[in-house]
Formats: structure tokens, sequence, C-alpha cells
């Protein structure tokens, strides 16, 4: 079972609809014992930097998410369930972030024919083959919406990137931490591949 972590933001139905589609025993839930008895975790997010962290700590979360991760079971962050792993973002300079992973989260730069927030379909260079892209192949399309990105401090956790505007770093992979800044659900068959491998590493 999968747990899909419950903080109040929103949108949260299109994950939840794509996981049933491939099969996928999930629950959408803010319930602490719930989520440490899944055998694997996905944190949504959709909405602002600060807004979300607000949420996740009243909610009492944070402790939650971070144990969750300590436990090795495979945890998954889409879109700004990615920045959230960080420590912080131009977005909101007082927030603090989880700060799982480092690296460094900032405004899309803004320039002739370039668009903020960023919303449409870019394609992906994938740096490695397994997790979350196992089985996928060339440089498939994926469909994101936001208006920062990250840059990651050790680029060898970086699993794929794309170019809008800027590099960016669209997915991260550390150990049992698989997270990218676009929407697998919104995806297509690319995407319902890259949640069934997610779902596949908790059997």
């Amino acid at each position: 079972m999968i747990a899909v972590i419950d903080y109040g933001a929103g949108n949260i139905q299109s994950v939840m609809k794509a996981l049933r589609h491939i099969g996928c025993d999930c629950v959408l839930t803010s319930d602490p014992q719930i989520i440490n008895k899944a055998q694997g975790a996905i944190l949504p997010g959709v909405g602002s930097f600060g807004d979300c962290m607000d949420n996740i700590e009243k909610s009492n979360l944070t402790d939650v998410i971070k144990n969750y991760v300590k436990t090795e079971k495979p945890f998954m962050g889409i879109c700004l369930g990615l920045q959230l792993l960080f420590p912080k973002s131009e977005e909101s300079p007082n927030a603090v972030g989880l700060s799982l992973l480092k690296g460094t989260i900032t405004k899309i730069p803004s320039g002739k024919g370039i668009k903020v927030p960023h919303m449409g379909w870019n394609s992906l260079d994938i740096r490695k083959k397994d997790g979350l892209f196992k089985g996928i192949e060339g440089n498939p399309f994926v469909y994101f919406v936001h208006s920062y990105y990250l840059t990651a401090e050790n680029k060898d956790i970086v699993s794929a990137q794309t170019f809008y505007s800027t590099e960016i770093h669209a997915a991260v992979q550390y150990k049992n931490i698989h997270a990218t800044q676009f929407h697998p659900e919104k995806s297509g068959d690319v995407g319902l591949k890259i949640l069934k491998n997610f779902a596949d590493m908790t059997l």
C-alpha cells in the first residue's frame, strides 16, 4: 500500500486517480500510523513553498515525513513535493523546508519568449536509467507547471533534467528518495510508467 500524504495541498485527486488506474493499492491520509505502515509514500505539492510547509507543520507531519524517509522505504515527491525536500526556496525566503537533500530553489529566469510560470510539455534528458525511469527510452515529454526550479548541490542525485530558459534538474534520486518537478499523473503513458516504476519498488 502507498500512502499519499494529505496535508491540505490541492489537486491530490489526480495523483490518486493515476495510481488507481495502474492498479495500485493507495490511500490518501494524514494519519501518522497509516503513513508509517505503508510500503511507499508520496508527497504531492501544489501552491507556494511557504504555504505548503506551513500546512505540513500544522498537520504535525514534518517529523513523520523525515522519519519515514529514514526507514529506507520508497518515498516520492511530486512537483512542489520535490522542492519541499530541500532546505529553502527563493519563493518563500523565511520558510524552512524538510532539508532531506541539498540544493537551491530559484525563480525561472524570464526573457524573450519565456513565460513564467512554465506550463506545458518538455522533453527530458534522462541521466539514470533505473529507478523511476526504468524501461523509459529516448527523451520523453512530460508535463510541467512551475515558476521555481531546482539546482541540486550534488549533481550525482539528478536522474533527469530539462531546459526551459535555464538548465532545470527535473528529477532526483538518492537512496530511497525519488522526486520529479513535473507531474507524472498528467504526463500520459510515460507518467503512468514512472508511477508504476515507483509502485513496483514497494512490492
